[in-house]
């Protein structure tokens, strides 16, 4: 796909918001500085050898230019290219090697802290549903991640993760990462659904709202001070509503 393509399929606005692909590098080094301030606390930048490979794009607060959030898209024609991942480095995916269509992997999703609008992870959302749908994806995937290390401060979550949101067996990603929390083999209470929809991370909320599965065990990335756990999306799968509700918001404004 040329540039220019892509530039339009990821450009879109809503209300005082707009998506839109990174034109150049000063598009990349506010990204960049975007990420080090949610992921590092500013204190150094959040750059590695994906950011090479991938795509990065914004969302802006077309009122004031301000940067409110970035992800970045990895293609992949289909699993048997998934070791070319991000998450591949913290999770054995054989599994998803069998998966027979092009997948996308979403990676370093970020909101402005200080901004608290949930319009912004709906533009997001329907930025990502464009590129889907114009270029027939069949899966989604990434590492959606907790805040610090801790285990303990996410049980219900966790437990919810267990009982409601494993993946498939055939998907189901193996432990490969040094440091894991093996959540689905340690938890064997009852979840709190409002406690632990509170402790879940917005993005993997919209995963999960819309069908999306999980590994069972967490990575501990002491390197970005997160808990994450794999999260998979098969397309097919997204119920009829939600993906009226994603078109909805991929469309025209």
């Amino acid at each position: 796909m040329r540039r220019r393509e892509e530039w339009e399929m990821l450009k879109l606005r809503r209300g005082r918001y707009a998506a839109r692909l990174a034109g150049g590098q000063e598009d990349v080094d506010a990204a960049l500085a975007l990420r080090s301030r949610c992921f590092r606390g500013g204190q150094q930048e959040d750059r590695d050898e994906f950011d090479g490979v991938c795509r990065q794009v914004l969302v802006e607060d077309t009122r004031s230019r301000r940067l409110v959030c970035t992800f970045r898209l990895l293609p992949l024609s289909r699993g048997s290219e998934i070791g070319r991942s991000y998450s591949a480095q913290y999770y054995e995916l054989s599994g998803l090697q069998e998966f027979d269509g092009p997948m996308v992997e979403m990676g370093r999703f970020c909101i402005d802290p200080e901004v608290k609008d949930p319009d912004i992870l709906r533009v997001a959302w329907g930025a990502m549903t464009g590129f889907v749908e114009a270029e027939g994806v069949e899966m989604l995937f990434g590492c959606s991640s907790f805040k610090g290390t801790g285990a303990e401060d996410y049980m219900d979550a966790f437990a919810l993760l267990t009982e409601r949101h494993l993946a498939p067996g055939r998907w189901l990603p193996r432990v490969k990462a040094p440091n894991v929390f093996r959540f689905a083999q340690k938890l064997r209470r009852k979840p709190d659904a409002r406690r632990a929809m509170l402790g879940m991370p917005p993005l993997l909320r919209t995963y999960l709202l819309m069908g999306g599965w999980v590994s069972d065990h967490a990575v501990v990335d002491r390197d970005l001070d997160t808990l994450h756990v794999f999260t998979g999306l098969e397309i097919r799968a997204i119920p009829p509503a939600r993906k009226r509700l994603l078109r909805a918001l991929a469309g025209p404004a």
